[in-house]
């Protein structure tokens, strides 16, 4: 009976583990992400290497568990990100006013991403794959 008990405790710390790390990540990206949608508001790409060295550390101790997929969804939302900000340099360098439409619509897409899976591990659910 008490190795049942001591299970338990031990997924329960684990698992609360992960949610903090869970969070830790979501505000960095929260906060990176929202001072890519306010112009003057630009806190660095730096937070956002760092969530993203976090999660990719932290990302096979949750494997197994519904936080897994938010592991999943903060590191794809970050590449994706990334690879639409690149793909588009070249609007900035043509045109400004396309390249400046088209980096508002990826940070607003990038925060909603973050938002949305801040909402789900709020509520304990995992992200879609």
């Amino acid at each position: 009976m008490s190795d049942v008990i001591d299970v338990e405790t031990t997924d329960n710390e684990k698992a609360q583990s992960l949610k903090s790390v869970g969070w830790l990540s979501y505000i960095l990206h929260l906060i990176v992400a929202v001072g890519a949608v306010l112009p003057s508001a630009q806190p660095g790409i730096a937070l956002l290497i760092v969530a993203l060295i976090i999660d990719l550390v932290k990302q096979g101790e949750a494997a197994g568990t519904w936080q897994a997929s938010h592991f999943s969804w903060r590191i794809r939302s970050v590449i994706w990100a990334a690879i639409l900000y690149v793909v588009t340099i070249p609007l900035w360098l043509l045109l400004f006013v396309p390249g400046w439409i088209a980096w508002c619509l990826i940070s607003i897409w990038f925060l909603y991403r973050i938002v949305k899976g801040m909402v789900n591990m709020n509520a304990n659910r995992p992200m879609p794959q």
